[in-house]
């Protein structure tokens, strides 16, 4: 499969299902619970941030979750981890089936995080930075109890200023830098990730959290790609003025996320490197995958809590792992 166009900067292509899940229902499609499949990858950042926020909010049980299979070609997301290689709710081999049955004529990017109509088997909404807050405000019925406050609103307007830079110069930036065509477009995709990182350690040298004293969407949101600069940014995608492990704060603030109930526990490492090293044959043709890095580093002690700062709020940590929904033994450092 080809992701670097020679001669041109790498362009997202952004163009989502913005079909929304609503409590109202005012798009067509009402929150219910069951009625609908979270269809993942966990490979994919923009993926787990979803895996991440119905993790803490608890919504495994109203809004159930399918695993795709981390390695793919050209026709998508397939479901090769189930028996017979088929989704058992939805039927379908592959995501493009969903996507197609929404519309036959469907040309854009069979992407995950995809939430499906079951009764259907049409695909509602692909429209990745909606999904996770729409699990904080549409779904709310549906919350554990103890389920944190994600996206409060006394804070939005910063979160989303800084989801803004986060998404352009970190969260997408390692990915101009892996699929740049050009020396200028690598150089510049390169530049603006490491001063935003070097912004991001100063702001978190003193405050535990990105934005106010709990976990955010902010943090989730920043998580997913730190857990993969090193197994995969760094190498894979030029990415490599320097290792996570070598930037002190971020380094800590990444180990204290990943420790923590909802975040690390859904991390595959196994199912990053493959989807990464195996499905951008024209980056990596050998097919190689690296052994390292040691994943038990993430376990060393973060000492962040000395900052200050509470978690969850006034809410609680979410319980074990849902049944059937565990990182297979060995692709995490997790007992």
């Amino acid at each position: 499969m080809g992701y670097v166009s020679r001669g041109s900067k790498y362009g997202r292509d952004t163009r989502y299902i913005t079909t929304r899940v609503t409590a109202d229902g005012r798009d067509g499609y009402a929150v219910e619970p069951g009625r609908y499949r979270l269809v993942v990858g966990r490979a994919c950042p923009w993926a787990s941030r979803a895996v991440i926020v119905r993790r803490l909010l608890g919504l495994e049980q109203a809004l159930p979750m399918a695993v795709a299979a981390p390695v793919h070609d050209e026709r998508s997301w397939n479901f090769d981890l189930d028996p017979g290689g088929r989704d058992p709710v939805l039927g379908i081999r592959r995501l493009q089936e969903a996507y197609r049955a929404r519309d036959p004529g469907y040309e854009r990017g069979i992407t995950v995080p995809a939430v499906v109509d079951v009764p259907s088997g049409k695909v509602v909404t692909n429209d990745v930075p909606q999904i996770t807050l729409d699990m904080s405000l549409e779904w709310t019925r549906y919350h554990r109890p103890g389920a944190p406050v994600l996206y409060p609103r006394a804070l939005r307007a910063q979160i989303d200023a800084l989801n803004e830079v986060v998404y352009r110069d970190v969260n997408n930036a390692v990915y101009e830098a892996g699929f740049a065509g050009t020396q200028e477009a690598y150089a510049d995709a390169y530049g603006r990730l490491f001063a935003r990182l070097d912004r991001l350690s100063a702001r978190l040298e003193r405050r535990r959290y990105l934005v106010g004293d709990t976990l955010t969407e902010a943090d989730v949101r920043l998580f997913t790609t730190l857990v993969r600069f090193d197994p995969v940014y760094h190498g894979h995608f030029k990415c490599n003025r320097q290792k996570l492990t070598e930037m002190p704060v971020l380094w800590a603030y990444a180990r204290d996320l990943f420790q923590t109930p909802g975040f690390g526990d859904t991390v595959d490492f196994d199912h990053i490197k493959r989807h990464y090293h195996l499905v951008h044959t024209d980056i990596n043709p050998t097919g190689i995958v690296p052994a390292g890095p040691d994943p038990a580093d993430w376990l060393a002690p973060h000492d962040r809590a000395v900052l200050g700062g509470r978690p969850f709020g006034d809410g609680t940590p979410p319980g074990p792992v849902a049944p059937g929904e565990a990182v297979p033994l060995g692709h995490n450092p997790l007992p």
